[in-house]
């Protein structure tokens, strides 16, 4: 690489969901120059896509909402969760430092959260875990704060909420809008601020599309800039540090320099056939992730070409999913909740707890997979009583499921239970036995096989006016089965990192001026997911790190090249004063 650079800047960011946006923000509050390139056309990765939620103990929501939680509390938590996998001084580094993030944010740019209570950790029952959760989520944003060009860019979730305004907090208690005074009250509350914004002319915003707005939006007000359509193409090395990248914008090859450093951002591989196949366990595809379209584990391979080591490559942020035909793959959080509804293999037994969180629910799926009693996919059987009760895959309490879905085979209907086993090719008997033993179950109030409804997490998405809030036996017909299959939100191995985002070779040395944080490294949560926000609350930690370290680094080199003009300067002056006498 010659010295031609097209563009100089102090820091380059690879890829705009939270990780990216985290680093380009933090650069702009140390006064650093900063560049985010995105290979896409939209900005906002799957970030954007997602709940918006971080799970960062001990931040000051908690502290205000009186949670009383403590760093030894948290690290006594991951370490009953996440365990050895990870190394420790990457947990710690996420406890002591995740906090002050998430308040710096709140005060210096427009980045806002909101403590979401009731909402558990998810093995709430573990030492260190709270029932009532750590979790915070966006607040709701006014989408006319952006100019029209960041509105047309920014990536859209596109969730089936009927033009509403509705939270992580809203969600729960519209679940039950069939079952309980809470619901309803929910319902009207949610209809008024439309209809209030609709008056006022707010467009309003929440979740995953409300925190990549807050973080664009404070960008935007920082002076950072956003390159669009602009794919990473190579890293470029120099002296034994990486000085910048190459990129492809506009038909052009331009080479773009990082004088501190260059944080990759970029997400995972989820939508790279090739690497699931060769990391993941099979049967894997594509189709089943929610992951934002660009993941395709571009900056990853180039990075280990440099000799970077990698990590949890056979892992997942697991979400079992139901491919809708012409449509995303749909995330099943809330429906996998509620009673009178089963999930079973290919021979017809239920093989875990429907309601476990969701990476656990498609460990399971895997670790259960075997011929004659497929797994991939599972079937979920749901009756009609729970298909009149509560909210399923975006669909109103009754509201029938959609004609094409019907009529394709995607949903299978039938009159009774052997019935519909024979359209979905499960032994009638055996399903009819799992299901008998189900409702006997459901009759009790305790669920003897897999415990669903037992942990706190489980009760979360139940109906509060049932005995077991997850527990109803399946006996009125029509009954429908809709196959569900090992989704994700993106793939959780990548690069190795170390407390401060450093990309590390394979040999534990630091690849200088190379950090990486998201999801295109490997997770500090290691093969586990401790609360909801636990992708989203390391990203942006790690990316504050990753560019406080930088501007520490930039700050240290200034002052010792400083001292050495300063001693070059006086040694100078002597050698000039001894010739002069």
């Amino acid at each position: 690489m010659n010295d031609t650079w097209d563009h100089t800047y102090d820091v380059v960011v690879v890829g705009s969901g939270s990780a990216g946006m985290a680093a380009a923000l933090t650069a702009r509050l140390r006064g650093l120059t900063v560049l985010v390139v995105e290979k896409t056309e939209v900005y906002g990765g799957s970030t954007a896509l997602s709940g918006g939620a971080i799970w960062v103990p001990n931040n000051f929501h908690l502290d205000a909402a009186g949670l009383g939680d403590t760093p030894e509390k948290a690290r006594a938590y991951l370490d009953a969760t996440v365990g050895d996998r990870v190394p420790a001084e990457r947990k710690d580094a996420y406890l002591a430092y995740g906090p002050r993030m998430v308040r710096e944010f709140h005060d210096r740019t427009a980045v806002r959260f909101v403590y979401t209570p009731g909402y558990s950790d998810y093995y709430p029952e573990r030492l260190g875990g709270y029932p009532q959760g750590r979790s915070v989520e966006p607040r709701i944003f006014d989408f006319k704060r952006l100019g029209p060009e960041q509105r047309a860019t920014m990536r859209r979730a596109g969730l089936p909420t009927y033009g509403l305004t509705i939270t992580s907090k809203d969600f729960r208690r519209l679940n039950m809008v069939g079952r309980t005074w809470a619901g309803r009250r929910t319902a009207a509350r949610v209809g008024g601020r439309a209809v209030k914004a609709l008056l006022s002319g707010q467009r309003l915003l929440s979740l995953g599309e409300a925190l990549i707005a807050r973080m664009r939006h404070s960008l935007d007000a920082l002076g950072g800039e956003l390159w669009l359509s602009t794919p990473l193409t190579g890293l470029v090395e120099k002296d034994g540090r990486i000085a910048g990248i190459r990129v492809t914008r506009d038909g052009r090859d331009l080479a773009i320099r990082a004088t501190g450093g260059v944080v990759l951002a970029s997400g995972g591989f989820s939508h790279d056939q090739r690497l699931r196949e060769k990391y993941l366990p099979a049967p894997t595809s594509t189709e089943w992730s929610a992951a934002a379209e660009g993941q395709t584990g571009d900056a990853l391979e180039l990075a280990t070409a440099l000799g970077a080591g990698t990590d949890l490559m056979d892992k997942v942020w697991g979400a079992p999913s139901v491919v809708v035909p012409d449509g995303a793959p749909f995330f099943l959080v809330a429906d996998r909740g509620v009673p009178g509804m089963v999930i079973v293999d290919g021979a017809g037994d239920r093989y875990a707890n429907e309601a476990a969180p969701y990476h656990e629910f498609v460990d399971a799926m895997y670790a259960h997979d075997k011929p004659g009693a497929s797994t991939v996919p599972s079937w979920l059987i749901l009756d009609a009583a729970a298909k009149s009760r509560y909210l399923f895959m975006g669909l109103l309490p009754g509201q029938p499921f959609p004609k094409p879905w019907l009529e394709s085979g995607f949903v299978r209907k039938a009159a009774t239970v052997e019935e519909l086993a024979g359209r979905i090719g499960v032994p009638p008997a055996r399903l009819r036995a799992t299901v008998d033993r189900f409702n006997g179950f459901a009759r009790a109030g305790r669920d003897e096989d897999f415990h669903r409804g037992d942990s706190v997490y489980d009760r979360y998405y139940g109906d509060p006016t049932l005995p077991n809030p997850n527990l109803a036996p399946l006996e009125k017909g029509p009954f429908h089965a809709i196959p569900v299959h090992p989704g994700d939100i993106g793939t959780k191995g990548g690069l190795v990192t170390d407390a401060t985002a450093r990309v590390l070779r394979e040999d534990g040395t630091p690849i200088d001026g190379l950090y990486a944080s998201g999801n295109v490294s490997a997770a500090v949560m290691g093969e586990t997911y401790p609360g909801p926000g636990a992708t989203i609350g390391p990203a942006m930690t790690f990316s504050w790190l990753a560019v406080n370290d930088i501007a520490r680094t930039r700050e240290t080199r200034e002052i010792r090249e400083t001292r050495e003009t300063r001693e070059s300067h006086g040694t100078h002056e002597a050698r000039e004063t001894r010739e002069s006498r």
